[in-house]
C-alpha cells in the first residue's frame, strides 16, 4: 500500500536523497546546463519550500519507505497586459526512488496532488519537464498532461 501525505521535517534528508537522483538523471541528459554535484544550496531548497506558506512537500511511502515525493506550489499570477489572471497547482519538483518505480508510486502522487488541488480550489495542476527525459514524458501524457507550451533553442 502506498500513502501520500505532507512530509515531516524528519523526512526531508530523505527526499533530499531522492532529488540528488533526480538531479543525476538531468546532469546526465543536459550536463551543459545541469551542475553535478548537489550543493548545499539545493539542499536548503526542501527545507525553505517546507517552510514556505505558497508551497508545500509531499512524499509517498511504500513499506514504510519515504520512495516518492513532490514539491508543489501554489501560483497566482495577476492579469497583465498580455494574459489573464492565472491560479494554478505547479508541480515544481516529481521523483521517485529507482528502486520504486513502476510500482504505481507516482501515480498514487499525481492522484493525491489532482485531488489535492481540487481541495484548495485549482483547476489546473501543471509541470514543466526537459525533453530528453523520454519515460516522464510518457509517465506524464499517461496520466492526462497535455503540452501547451513548448521552450526551444538551437546553437549559434
Amino acid at each position: 500500500m502506498i500513502i501520500v501525505r505532507n512530509a515531516q521535517r524528519q523526512e526531508l534528508e530523505r527526499v533530499n536523497e531522492m532529488r540528488r537522483m533526480v538531479n543525476d538523471v538531468h546532469v546526465s541528459g543536459r550536463p551543459d546546463v545541469f551542475r553535478e554535484n548537489f550543493c548545499d544550496e539545493l539542499r536548503q531548497h526542501i527545507y525553505d519550500k517546507y517552510d514556505a506558506c505558497d508551497s508545500d512537500v509531499l512524499v509517498a511511502v511504500a513499506d514504510e519507505v519515504v520512495c516518492g515525493f513532490a514539491i508543489v506550489e501554489y501560483i497566482e499570477r495577476p492579469q497583465s497586459a498580455y494574459i489573464n489572471s492565472r491560479r494554478f497547482y505547479h508541480v515544481k519538483e516529481f521523483g521517485v526512488d529507482e528502486k520504486y518505480r513502476r510500482k504505481g508510486v507516482a501515480t498514487a502522487l499525481i492522484s493525491f496532488m489532482k485531488d489535492d488541488a481540487r481541495k484548495m480550489g485549482f483547476h489546473k495542476m501543471e509541470l514543466d519537464m526537459w525533453e530528453f527525459n523520454d519515460g516522464a514524458l510518457a509517465f506524464y501524457e499517461n496520466v492526462g498532461f497535455k503540452t501547451y507550451r513548448r521552450y526551444m533553442e538551437m546553437e549559434c
